[in-house]
């Protein structure tokens, strides 16, 4: 488990124990939130990108002297993308009661294990970097939802492959855990809606690249498409394997990819594969909050380049910010936490969030993406907008 404090000077990589800080994060000069999400391994890249979008928003404000004169700060705990690790690493959190609250966590199964004891504890929850049901049940006051729900990314990708595109034959890859098994859900969910099932099925074990075996036994049914519920290293595997194989079906990928580190892992053989997306592009600056996310990874990294992940994290990093600066000046974890609840419908640079009574998720919007020969990305069209399901 690796800890590190994350300001805006490079990582730095310090003991697994906090320095001596005011209860609930909060002090005359600072806030303090933590991240507890995967800095490394196979959904390394989603907890660094979700990092370094927050950061950016933190940055963003700390430049402008902060939320009420407080300096905004991040402690980013790697969890390996494993539940034990991940339920540890809560505790020390919560035992140290040195933190506001905890935001951009990566992943179903780590958020299902945590979760729990977040709401027990009454610390906020925020902009958890999965898709899962559970985390949108009304009664979760301290859970805040930035992205729409992988039911909408499932439907989305049927209603594209077989109502548009007019496919009969569905395959699907998934992570063998909950996570996976949500993706599974969802989609056999959509086909049943148009009188069909899944042609095969085949799964793999988190934190591996082992996909041979579903390879074969998916391609033995010759689908049209494979829809794939995964991190990006494995599913770079198995496309990587089926092109060696001359097997070439549609390949559509969930938002959790992360489509960056897809994109770079697969190289030559990333053309054609698609990947739902939950977050405006980001690299159209004509939206002014793209510009503005633009601008501030930039002035935290002057050589980051826009992606999916960061983009997201940096929203998520707006909306906590937006809520700290309705707590006021007398800050506490309950004020925030009431403050995060009465967040409402609102705007950030044309971008338009809306919670509610029962609702603790902002954004729904869901629309296809591919990779093109160069490995960027192009939108992809598709005849409707996804609403949640």
């Amino acid at each position: 488990m690796k800890f590190a404090r994350t300001l805006a000077a490079p990582l730095v990589a310090l003991a697994f124990a906090f320095p001596a800080q005011a209860e609930q994060g909060v002090d005359s000069a600072s806030v303090i939130f933590a991240q507890v999400a995967a800095l490394d391994g196979p959904a390394g890249a989603l907890g660094s990108g979700m990092r370094d979008g927050l950061l950016a928003a933190f940055e963003e404000a700390n430049r402008a002297g902060g939320i009420h004169g407080r300096m905004i700060r991040l402690d980013s705990i790697d969890d390996g993308y494993e539940p034990d690790q991940s339920v540890a690493a809560v505790r020390s959190v919560i035992d140290g009661n040195a933190h506001l609250g905890l935001i951009g966590p990566v992943g179903t199964p780590t958020t299902l294990a945590t979760q729990p004891l977040a709401t027990e504890a009454g610390m906020p929850f925020i902009g958890p970097f999965t898709g899962a049901g559970f985390l949108r049940e009304a009664g979760l006051s301290n859970v805040v939802n930035v992205r729409a729900t992988y039911d909408t990314e499932t439907e989305a990708w049927i209603a594209y492959l077989v109502d548009q595109m007019g496919m009969e034959s569905v395959a699907i890859l998934y992570q063998d855990d909950g996570f996976g098994r949500v993706g599974l859900a969802g989609v056999t969910a959509a086909l049943e809606r148009r009188g069909m099932t899944l042609a095969a099925e085949g799964t793999y074990t988190r934190n591996t690249t082992a996909v041979k075996s579903a390879l074969l036994d998916i391609r033995k049914a010759e689908p049209d498409a494979v829809v794939m519920v995964g991190a990006y290293k494995p599913i770079a595997e198995f496309i990587k394997l089926s092109r060696r194989l001359k097997f070439d079906p549609t390949f559509v990928n969930i938002s959790f990819v992360g489509s960056d580190a897809l994109a770079a892992e697969l190289g030559a053989n990333g053309d054609g594969v698609i990947i739902s997306q939950v977050v405006p592009f980001p690299w159209d600056a004509t939206l002014p909050i793209v510009a503005e996310y633009q601008a501030a990874i930039t002035a935290q990294d002057a050589g980051a380049h826009p992606s999916f992940v960061t983009l997201e994290g940096y929203l998520v990093g707006r909306v906590a910010l937006r809520a700290l600066e309705a707590a006021g000046p007398e800050l506490t974890r309950d004020g925030y936490l009431a403050a995060l609840n009465a967040l409402g419908s609102f705007d950030l640079g044309g971008l338009a969030f809306s919670y509610g009574p029962g609702d603790n998720q902002g954004l729904d919007s869901v629309f296809m993406t591919r990779i093109t020969a160069d490995g960027t990305f192009e939108i992809v069209p598709t005849e409707e907008k996804h609403a949640r399901n």
